[in-house]
């Protein structure tokens, strides 16, 4: 039996903005300490949201007709940021016991290679109150359970999870967990959320992710061929969830903007490369980030409201 204590904290985020009066937390995962308590449910942040499924389309509506009057950067509400990341990758299901595919490899590869690469350093921008991003990043590798994993994605079955196979978790609270369930999206309208908890009282980031093989609303269309379509799928995911814990990981929130979306939410689906190189060599097919600075200075790619601010990090 599980003996995790799982400690939930309140997820409320204060606006802290130079010149401005603090602002409450307008994202929609966000619940009072009552209902944490009650549900047991840590937030999920950051919904990764396939390409077919649009959760407001009236503020995507907004965002278009307004992106020529209305600052669409992120600011920042008080909490910390990751310095770094310690990630390690766990495969949940029973078919990865006898999986001979090219995600495990692939994925480690990825994490691998996401250390001081450009695309780490899309977010280096971002402060916190425990200092500045940094571009270099430790992946300890994967583990595999093959256990029967959960036909959803609850946020506190998920926590449960990676507590009960990480029995060493990072003591910096930089420890990021990516849990790749053998589980189909189905009819869920997102690809992947990464969201916070503790482990034995050490903090932790942690993120789900559905199996995405066939499933062309969380498909990036990667026609390199250096990949299995399983494995581009997972990794452009894997971008946008790990870019987002790393500038927005916990309670108190730090970087979104006025709408709760994070960095790689307000790239989603846009890519400003055919293939984005890694400090190791590898080529991968992922969205770019969000950049204040980019935006500021013309220097960024449109997203899907036509405003300059992503970065590909190629």
């Amino acid at each position: 039996m599980l003996k995790t204590i799982l400690v939930l904290q309140l997820f409320c985020a204060v606006g802290l903005a130079v010149g401005q009066p603090p602002k409450a937390d307008t994202r929609p995962e966000a619940k009072s300490v009552e209902d944490l308590n009650e549900r047991a449910e840590p937030p999920k942040l950051g919904l990764h949201w396939s390409r077919d499924f649009d959760p407001n389309p009236r503020a995507s509506h907004e965002a278009k007709t307004s992106a020529r009057t209305r600052s669409p950067n992120m600011t920042y509400h008080g909490g910390k940021i990751m310095n770094t990341a310690v990630t390690q990758a766990i495969f949940w299901g029973t078919s990865w016991g006898s999986y001979s595919g090219d995600k495990i490899t692939g994925m480690d590869q990825w994490y691998q290679g996401f250390n001081s690469s450009n695309a780490a350093a899309t977010s280096d921008e971002y402060t916190g109150s425990n200092g500045q991003i940094s571009s270099n990043t430790i992946h300890l590798g994967h583990i595999i359970d093959t256990s029967a994993s959960a036909s959803g994605g609850s946020s506190s079955t998920i926590l449960a999870e990676v507590c009960k196979v990480i029995t060493n978790p990072d003591k910096s609270g930089n420890g990021y967990y990516a849990v790749y369930s053998d589980t189909p999206r189905g009819s869920a309208g997102y690809c992947a959320y990464h969201s916070y908890g503790t482990c034995g009282g050490t903090p932790i980031q942690f993120a789900y992710f559905f199996k995405l093989d066939g499933d062309s609303g969380c498909d990036p269309q990667d026609t390199s061929g250096l990949h299995s379509q399983g494995l581009a799928a997972i990794a452009n995911v894997s971008g946008h969830e790990l870019s987002e814990a790393r500038t927005d990981p916990a309670s108190p929130g730090a970087w979104y903007d006025g709408s709760g979306n994070e960095n790689g939410d307000k790239c989603a689906w846009t890519f400003g490369a055919p293939l984005v190189t890694f400090s190791d060599g590898t080529q991968w097919k992922i969205q770019g980030e969000w950049s204040n600075n980019a935006y500021n200075t013309g220097t960024g790619y449109p997203n899907n409201s036509g405003q300059k601010g992503c970065l590909a990090g190629k």
